[in-house]
């Protein structure tokens, strides 16, 4: 039976790990990493696999270009995503930390801790729970250096090995939460392709 299913899959490691988990269900044969395409046709499976920067992803689900996607927490959480997390998958892991100097405290009394990042939102959220005033200072690349030349007191970003922190003297002084990739799904698709989308599902599982 054909599953009418249209799929985004981010380019990248994260989406060469997918494409690996979805060729173990065999699915996304039709997919070649060599070729500059960006959208492959399944006919007989009745699956198109379009593959997007990391970023765009959730735009694309949630707009129901796509019936799902592949992409970590961390962009859903900074996103705010109106989609569903049908299934947590296993890779791309890694946790939102907070990091510094090592001599850095994290708690300023009367005091803003200005706090670089790429992810505000998070940030936000997640300062929101302490009594710690902040100044988030929106940046997008290379934010260890925010520390080094005074921009800020702290950074939040995801940390992986910590070899890049540890490069720039800097270390994990809060770990916030572990992220993962995740299957989601435009929340209109999962109610009228249910059944392609619970089968993809349960397949995902099984691996």
């Amino acid at each position: 039976m054909k599953k009418n299913l249209t799929i985004a899959l981010p380019k990248g490691r994260l989406g060469d790990v997918a494409i690996e988990k979805f060729r173990l269900i065999g699915w996304a044969n039709t997919i070649e990493e060599s070729s500059r395409q960006l959208v492959f046709y399944d006919e007989n499976m009745g699956v198109t696999y379009m593959l997007v920067k990391p970023s765009d992803v959730i735009t694309y689900v949630e707009r129901g270009v796509a019936d799902v996607g592949i992409i970590g927490k961390d962009s859903i959480l900074e996103e705010k995503a109106n989609v569903y997390e049908l299934l947590d998958l296993g890779f791309g892991k890694c946790q939102f930390a907070i990091a510094g100097k090592s001599e850095q405290s994290l708690t300023k009394k009367d005091e803003v801790l200005k706090i670089a990042t790429k992810y505000p939102n998070v940030t936000k959220a997640y300062f929101e729970k302490k009594a710690q005033p902040i100044e988030i200072i929106k940046l997008n690349g290379s934010v260890e250096l925010a520390p080094l030349v005074g921009l800020s007191d702290v950074i939040v970003d995801l940390v992986e090995t910590g070899n890049t922190l540890k490069a720039n003297g800097l270390i994990i002084l809060e770990t916030m939460m572990a992220i993962s990739a995740k299957l989601i799904s435009n929340r209109v698709s999962y109610r009228f392709k249910y059944d392609a989308i619970r089968a993809l599902v349960k397949h995902m599982e099984e691996l």
